[in-house]
């Protein structure tokens, strides 16, 4: 199968949340699910909330839910969802 770039926007639970922990923490799933050449964004929501955009590669036959049920898991995040995918050519 092929590469493609996916694009996650994670949601802490407040505008204090420790957006550092969660990239670590998210970067360690990611890994671990096979997921290389991360990119970080943050992204301003409203009201001093801050978003987590990921971008990185991964293999396009992989179960992309499994991913973002881990990813909701890390303490303090309300949300990960996948906001973009596509096939990586080359």
């Amino acid at each position: 199968m092929g590469k493609a770039i996916l694009k996650i926007k994670i949601m802490p639970e407040a505008p204090d949340s420790d957006l550092e922990k969660i990239k670590i923490k998210a970067k360690e799933i990611i890994e671990e699910e096979n997921g290389t050449n991360f990119r970080f964004e943050i992204e301003p929501i409203a009201f001093g909330l801050n978003a987590v955009n990921i971008i990185f590669i991964r293999d396009e036959s992989l179960d992309s839910d499994i991913l973002t049920d881990k990813l909701k898991k890390i303490k303090h995040v309300s949300s990960a969802e996948i906001v973009d995918f596509r096939r990586a050519l080359g």
